[in-house]
């Protein structure tokens, strides 16, 4: 198990009764979830990977499991890993969740790579 596959079960029930049109992909050794061809959230390991922007980040990295995200060793601006602890109860989950999808329409898409011939 690559990534805890109950927080998918979890965050798939919410997005889908928030009736939330999502991709699951798994990549960066988890699995990321593609809300309007944009990184949204994801989830590495046990913890839960939010994309909630740099103007939230200060406020939102004070809350109880979440830390920066370190993936590569150097923090990711506006990205925060919150810890099973941060995410234990279902408003906690869907407070990360809510606040990744109030970001998601001002985040920026990476640019696509173009397919060789």
């Amino acid at each position: 198990m690559a990534y805890n596959e109950y927080l998918q079960e979890r965050i798939d029930s919410i997005l889908n009764d928030k009736k939330v049109n999502f991709e699951a992909r798994k990549m960066m050794g988890g699995l990321c979830y593609m809300i309007n061809d944009k990184m949204c959230l994801g989830i590495v390991k046990d913890d839960f990977m939010a994309r909630v922007g740099v103007d939230a980040y200060e406020e939102l990295i004070q809350r109880k499991g979440a830390r920066p995200m370190d993936f590569t060793k150097r923090p990711m601006k506006g990205y925060i890993f919150v810890a099973p602890e941060g995410v234990d109860y279902e408003a906690d989950l869907e407070f990360w969740v809510q606040k990744c999808l109030d970001f998601n329409p001002l985040a920026v898409a990476s640019k696509k790579r173009k397919k060789k011939a």
